[in-house]
């Protein structure tokens, strides 16, 4: 038997090298790097040798610290890789995204949580805040491309936008859950305005106003100050992670939303000098981490789910997932679709991909950790489950989805997905 720690070495290569060769494989089928990694996950930790079981609730806090630095990451390439300038028009599908569909998932989570499966209504609350924002991580499928690649309609925008900001803007309801926990045990009384003004207007207020200022002044150092000593002259990705921290830190310091600030910070970056090239190769850094900090995530989730983290589900759990999944977000969709002047292929598109997945486990770890609920093994079944029938259904759809979608629209998947390596070759020559 060989030493283990030689062992883990082998095994955190053979999941690198996997991670970098099956998106090449798995281009044109409908399967995701994703549900590969909850496979392989699955797979390791049925194994006697794999020592321990994974599951959330055993680890809590680095379970929130793991999926957090995950999603601040993946909000930064996010913002990274949008060419649109903002716009209050130009941005009108992610505003209904939000203001529309957002509200509506959450309100109908809620009703389903509290009325059918007797949650209570702090844990209602929570699963509705926990489940409301889309996730950035898991989307990359149905985003944007990289910067100055061309080709973002109108479906890819909104749902790479929406991943973006959704984020930061469930936080608010989360801590309202909360509040409701504290309230309800007598821990906090006069919760309520406390809530409105410090978790709602300041902590959004703030979290936009950090995130701006931190993305300008990144944006001067890079692209604006003399050439000899601007960041830009180093070609060095690690600038970018620097400005996901330092973005996340203060605000989260200042006690306001990190994850909203890091995602306005790296619009504010790339507005700087929107067209230098030096975008592409921040991009490309942060997206490599990305996906090697998503594939832990998701081994890690496999190996919770043969561990017992599904044990908890009754079977009103799995039918309100279900309804969750295949209803709640589609009809919510369409209805912040209405007057929306566009082919009701986008609208079905942008309504269906409301993909769950990592920032949801750190939501309900967040909440979980800062305030008594009750049942937290069952929400923590009820998020499995409701994940890991996103990663299947949407990991399996996206890619018959979406080359349907661009033949609809006269262009060649195939060849548009060939120009882009050939051009990211071009580039980093």
């Amino acid at each position: 038997m060989p030493d283990p720690y030689i062992l883990i070495l082998f095994v955190v290569g053979a999941l690198v090298a996997l991670v970098a060769w099956l998106p090449l494989v798995f281009r044109r089928a409908p399967l995701s790097l994703p549900i590969i990694c909850v496979i392989l996950g699955a797979g390791l930790f049925s194994l006697p040798q794999a020592g321990f079981d994974p599951l959330p609730q055993t680890f809590p806090d680095i379970t929130e610290r793991l999926t957090e630095f995950v999603v601040i990451v993946a909000l930064m390439g996010a913002g990274l890789k949008i060419d649109r300038i903002f716009n209050l028009k130009r941005w009108g599908v992610t505003w209904r995204l939000l203001g529309v569909t957002m509200m509506l998932s959450i309100a109908a989570i809620v009703v389903l949580g509290w009325t059918v499966l007797g949650l209570g209504l702090a844990g209602a609350v929570l699963l509705a805040g926990t489940l409301a924002p889309t996730d950035p991580v898991l989307a990359s499928d149905v985003q944007v491309g990289a910067p100055r690649e061309g080709g973002e309609d109108e479906v890819r925008f909104g749902l790479t936008s929406e991943a973006g900001l959704n984020d930061g803007l469930a936080f608010p309801f989360v801590n309202l859950a909360i509040a409701l926990a504290l309230a309800a045990s007598g821990q906090k009384t006069d919760w309520f305005m406390d809530w409105l003004t410090v978790n709602v207007l300041w902590e959004i207020g703030a979290g936009l106003a950090i995130g701006w200022a931190v993305g300008w002044l990144f944006g001067w150092l890079t692209f604006t100050i003399p050439v000899s000593t601007r960041l830009a002259a180093t070609r060095d990705g690690f600038i970018v992670l620097a400005a996901t921290f330092i973005s996340y830190s203060v605000t989260e310091m200042l006690h306001c939303y990190g994850f909203l600030a890091v995602f306005i910070t790296a619009l504010a970056f790339r507005h700087a000098d929107r067209d230098h090239d030096f975008h592409v190769e921040m991009h490309d850094f942060i997206e490599q981490i990305e996906r090697m900090a998503m594939m832990v995530v998701l081994v890690l989730f496999g190996g919770a789910l043969v561990s017992g983290l599904l044990s908890p589900l009754r079977p009103l759990d799995v039918a309100v997932a279900v309804v969750i999944v295949l209803v709640v977000r589609p009809v919510a969709g369409m209805i912040g679709f209405i007057g929306y002047r566009r082919p009701l292929r986008e609208k079905l598109i942008l309504a269906f991909f409301g993909i769950r997945g990592v920032g949801s486990f750190y939501y309900l770890a967040y909440g979980l950790n800062a305030a008594p609920f009750e049942g937290g093994d069952r929400l923590w079944a009820i998020v499995g489950l409701i994940c890991l029938m996103s990663i299947l259904l949407h990991g399996i759809t996206v890619t018959p989805v979406m080359r349907w979608f661009d033949r609809s629209q006269g262009r060649d998947p195939d060849a548009d997905a060939d120009e882009a390596e050939t051009a990211g070759r071009g580039m980093s020559v």
